[in-house]
Order: structure tokens, then sequence, then C-alpha cells
């Protein structure tokens, strides 16, 4: 049941983007396209919600509930940051806008644009935690949890691997070539700004 959950709430975060957006943009009702893109975190908490009951009417814990947990705190570190990029794009297709700036490719521009994302990965972890670290203590069994554990883990596992990567662009930063130095020092300063 959690599984076609998640995959119910995945779906319905698309369609509910694509409605938000079609009304802003394609049928030039922007109130209600953003009461539809308001909507997004409704399906989170329905998921929660749904995960909580499942395992108060004895549900075993499994890999299905932990997957909830960090689908949960993904879209709580990630989710803003993917409508807003999306919102930019379709603003510029369908609604004339100027075309976004891109993500920063050099330099410190670029460590601290790669930087922003890990902290979306971070926040990310912490919620999943939470939320497994609550339901491990809702279950009270040592002996039922282990997978509530390994996704708590593999949570933090990912995160430090997304951490190293962010790093890498402080340690190792792109230069811009040449003679793309002036263009590409403007383009990374308008960047920062948005």
């Amino acid at each position: 049941m959690i599984v076609a959950l998640i995959a119910a709430c995945e779906i319905g975060f698309w369609v509910l983007l694509a409605a938000g957006l079609a009304f802003r943009y394609l049928l030039r009702m922007p109130r209600t396209g953003l009461a539809l893109l308001l909507c997004e975190p409704l399906l989170e908490v329905v998921l929660l919600v749904a995960t909580a009951l499942d395992l108060k009417n004895g549900a075993e814990p499994s890999w299905a509930h932990g997957l909830a947990a960090l689908y949960i705190g993904y879209t709580v570190g990630h989710g803003h940051r993917t409508v807003k990029w999306l919102d930019g794009h379709a603003a510029h297709r369908l609604g004339g806008a100027p075309k976004p700036a891109g993500p920063p490719r050099y330099g410190t521009a670029r460590a601290r644009h790669e930087t922003r994302v890990w902290l979306g990965t971070l926040v990310g972890a912490v919620v999943a935690t939470v939320l497994l670290q609550l339901a491990i203590r809702y279950v009270g069994d040592a002996g039922r949890v282990g997978s509530l554990e390994s996704w708590r883990a593999a949570a933090w596992q990912v995160t430090g691997i997304h951490g190293l990567i962010a790093l890498t662009y402080w340690l190792w930063p792109k230069k811009a070539p040449r003679g793309a130095q002036e263009k590409g020092s403007a383009t990374e300063k308008e960047s920062v700004r948005h």
C-alpha cells in the first residue's frame, strides 16, 4: 500500500505542478495556478499520515516505510527549488518572460550554488531522520525496526557523498575559458543575485 501511495504522491506532484503552471501561464489565472502549486505539500502530509496509520494498524516496518520518509525529506529539501526552476522556465516559454539564468558555471559562484543544493539534501536527511526516529520509537521493538534504521543510515551516506561532491567545487574550482573570462564573471555575478 505504501509503495503505491508513494507512486501516487509522485504522480500527483507532477500533475499539480503541470496544472498549476498551465493555469498560471496558459489560462492566465495566476491565483488559481498558485493555489494548485500550494496544494503540493498536502501530498506529503497524506503520505505521512498514511504511513503512520499503517504502522499504527500493526504493519511490519519495511523498506517502504523508510522510503516514504526519504521521499518526504527529499520533497522538503528540494521541492521548492524544483518548483521555482520549473516555474521560471514555464514563465519563459509560456508567459513571455526572459529566459531564466542557469546556475553559475565557474569559480566560487558555482561552489556557492552547489553548496546551496547540498544544503537542500542536508535538510532532506534531517527531515527523513526525524520521521524515521519517530517511527522507530513508535514501533518500540528493536527487533522490528532494522529496515527503518538502514534507511536512516542511507540518508546520511547520500548526504555525505553529496557533500563531498559539493566540496570539490571549492577545492578545485572550474576556471572560465580565457576568452569567456570577463563574460563569465558578469554572468556569475548576475546568477548570484538571483
